[in-house]
């Protein structure tokens, strides 16, 4: 993963439980929606698998990690497979390590002031706040308050609506899932329903003020 092209559209898209059937269509999907990087979650049935499949088909064209890492045997067989960055719900320290030692971007999950300033300190790429809805756009503003130098993902709540509140309360990042890549509608084959969400993201991202 560029880290630094992922800070240029700083979205990230969360495939969970996507059958295998799905991949190819639904990439393809993704790709013409314009957003350029995504994970499927480790918790998805053969995972590794699709990873694989994902990153032969369309590693070109988008950037593809791995969710729901929460071992290092976990990680490895996500790595193996082609994944080039991580995500975890928690802070797994062996797997940050891991990750730092190997220059992979990681975005470990925490939630707690804490517990945040340790993911950071573990060597997290941003830490991925979640779950950002129970407390909201305003829990980001005080959190960079005393650190402003810690780069927070929001996860978990987002949507075009408030997307701008993230950003201006000192998101770097935001992470979109279920409400996007909704099972029903992966399973009925109705993409357009998908690109069609994940366009009001990007037009969202787009109409902010980045001066």
């Amino acid at each position: 993963m560029d880290v630094e092209q992922f800070r240029k559209l700083p979205l990230l898209g969360i495939l969970r439980g996507i059958p295998e059937d799905s991949v190819e269509p639904l990439f393809e999907a993704i790709t013409e929606s314009g957003l350029r990087t995504v994970e499927i979650t480790m918790n998805t049935e053969n995972a590794a698998g699709l990873i694989r499949k994902a990153a032969r088909l369309f590693s070109k064209r988008l950037t593809i990690g791995a969710g729901t890492v929460l071992t290092v045997p976990i990680l490895k067989s996500a790595l193996e497979a082609g994944a080039s960055f991580v995500v975890m719900p928690v802070a797994v320290q062996e797997v940050i390590a891991y990750c730092v030692r190997n220059k992979i971007p990681v975005f470990p999950g925490a939630f707690g002031p804490q517990e945040i300033y340790n993911a950071w300190c573990f060597g997290a790429t941003m830490v991925k706040v979640f779950p950002a809805k129970m407390l909201g756009p305003g829990y980001f503003r005080e959190i960079k308050g005393p650190f402003p130098e810690i780069e927070l993902l929001a996860c978990a709540g987002v949507t075009p609506d408030n997307l701008k509140d993230y950003f201006e309360n000192g998101a770097s990042a935001v992470a979109m899932g279920a409400s996007v890549f909704n099972l029903e509608w992966i399973g009925a084959r109705d993409y357009d329903k998908i690109k069609t969400r994940i366009r009001e993201y990007l037009m969202a991202y787009a109409a902010l003020d980045r001066k």
